[in-house]
C-alpha cells in the first residue's frame, strides 16, 4: 500500500490528468497510443485504488473521470491499448463500485471504437481516428496485417459492453473475429501473429507467445472462464492452441530450463521475451479445465516457466530480468544483445508468481516477488 501511495501521490503531484509520469524528469507524458485521450494512469488505477481501499484517492480519480475524461478528440488511437486500459479500466471500476459514471463512459468509448471493425473481414484495424472513424494498420506490420494480440485482446471487454448496454453489436464484432480464425488453416495448429484484414489470410508465418501473440491466448482461456465455463468454442480453441504450443514451441535447455521459443515459418528461434513470461500464470490458471487428466501437467508447466523466468532475473546483477533472453550458444536465460538488456517495469514475471502463489501456496513465489521488489 505504501508503494501504491507513493506512486499515486507522485503521479498526482507531477502529472495529474496526463497519461503517464516520467519519474526521473518528474514530468507528465501523454503517449501517442492514446491520441489526445488523457488520464490513462487514472483510469488504469481505478480498480487498484478501490481494491486497496484507498477511498479518498478513488474518489478524486472518479471526480476527474466525471469532469475531464473526454473521448471527443480528433486523433488516431491504438484500438488495443485504448480497449485494455480505458474500456477495461472503466468496466472494472464499474463492477467494483457500481458507480454509473464508469458504465456510461465505457459504453460511450466502446461506441467510438466500433468503426475499427469496418473492414472486409471484420478483423479490426490497429489504429483508428476516433473523430473521422478512419482506420489503418501499423505500417511495419507484415503486408498491412492486423496483429493477433491486438485484435485477439478485445473479447472480454466487448462481451461486457454488450451486457451493460443491452446492445448486442459489441459481442457480435468479437465473435466474428473467432469465426474468421476458426475457418482458417493454421500451420501446425499454430496461430501466426499477422492476419490481413482485407484478404482474411495470414501474413508472415511467425508465431510468438510473447509480443504480438501473448494476450490472444490469455483471452481465449479467460473468455471461457468468464462465461461460467459455457463458452465451449473458447475452451476448445485455448486447449488446442496449448497442445500445438507444447508440441512445437516448448523446449528444455541442456541445463533443464523449460522455455517457449519463437517460431518463424517452421524454424525455431531459441529466444524468450519477458512478455512471454505471462504464460506460466496462464498455464496454471487453465490447469483446472485441462482435458484428459492433464491438470497436474499444466500446473507443472506453469511452475517450470515461472522458474525459468526467475532465472532470467536472478542471473543479472540488478536481479531484474531483461526484455529478452536466449538459450543458444551455451547461454541459458541470459540476454546476449545490448538492445535487449533493459527492464521497463513489465509485470509479466510477477504476474506469473502471483498466479502460482494463489494456485499452489508455495512460499517461494512470494520470496521471488519480494526479490524483484527489492
Amino acid at each position: 500500500q505504501q508503494m501504491m501511495k507513493h506512486a499515486w501521490d507522485n503521479y498526482k503531484r507531477y502529472a495529474w490528468g496526463l497519461n503517464e509520469l516520467k519519474p526521473v524528469s518528474k514530468q507528465g507524458h501523454s503517449s501517442n497510443l492514446f491520441g489526445n485521450i488523457q488520464g490513462a494512469t487514472i483510469v488504469d488505477a481505478l480498480d487498484t485504488l478501490y481494491i486497496m481501499e484507498m477511498k479518498d484517492e478513488f474518489k478524486e480519480a472518479k471526480e476527474w473521470v466525471e469532469k475531464n475524461l473526454d473521448f471527443n478528440v480528433n486523433a488516431e488511437i491504438s484500438v488495443f491499448e485504448v480497449n485494455i486500459r480505458f474500456v477495461g479500466g472503466l468496466l472494472s471500476a464499474y463492477y467494483l463500485s457500481g458507480e454509473e459514471v464508469f458504465r456510461k463512459k465505457a459504453v460511450e468509448l466502446g461506441e467510438k471504437l466500433l468503426p475499427a471493425f469496418n473492414t472486409p473481414t471484420g478483423i479490426p484495424w490497429a489504429l483508428l481516428n476516433i473523430k473521422s472513424g478512419i482506420g489503418r494498420n501499423w505500417p511495419w506490420a507484415s503486408g498491412g496485417s492486423s496483429i493477433l494480440a491486438e485484435f485477439g485482446t478485445l473479447h472480454l471487454e466487448f462481451v461486457h459492453l454488450s451486457h451493460l448496454s443491452g446492445n448486442p453489436v459489441f459481442a457480435e464484432k468479437v465473435m466474428n473475429i473467432r469465426k474468421v480464425l476458426n475457418r482458417l488453416d493454421k500451420p501446425e495448429g499454430l496461430y501466426p501473429n499477422y492476419l490481413n484484414p482485407s484478404s482474411g489470410q495470414w501474413g508472415q508465418h511467425h508465431v510468438s507467445i510473447g509480443g504480438l501473440g501473448d494476450s490472444f491466448y490469455e483471452y481465449l482461456l479467460k473468455a471461457w472462464l468468464m462465461s461460467d465455463k459455457t463458452d465451449e468454442e473458447g475452451k476448445k480453441m485455448y486447449y488446442d492452441a496449448v497442445q500445438a504450443i507444447e508440441t512445437h514451441l516448448i523446449r528444455k535447455s541442456s541445463g533443464g530450463l523449460t522455455y517457449i521459443a519463437e517460431w518463424k515459418g517452421g524454424l525455431l528461434e531459441h529466444k524468450m521475451g519477458h512478455l512471454t513470461c505471462f504464460a506460466g500464470g496462464m498455464f496454471a490458471l487453465g490447469a483446472d479445465g485441462a482435458p484428459n487428466d492433464k491438470t497436474g501437467h499444466h500446473i507443472e508447466l506453469g511452475a517450470e516457466i515461472a522458474r525459468t523466468c526467475h532465472e532470467s532475473y536472478d542471473r543479472t546483477s540488478m536481479k531484474l530480468g531483461p526484455e529478452a533472453f536466449r538459450f543458444d550458444g551455451g547461454v541459458e536465460a541470459i540476454a546476449t544483445r545490448q538492445n535487449e538488456k533493459y527492464y521497463i517495469l513489465r509485470p509479466e514475471v510477477i504476474e506469473t508468481y502471483m498466479y502460482m502463489w494463489r494456485l499452489t501456496h508455495d512460499p517461494k513465489y512470494r520470496q521471488w516477488g519480494w526479490e524483484a521488489v527489492e
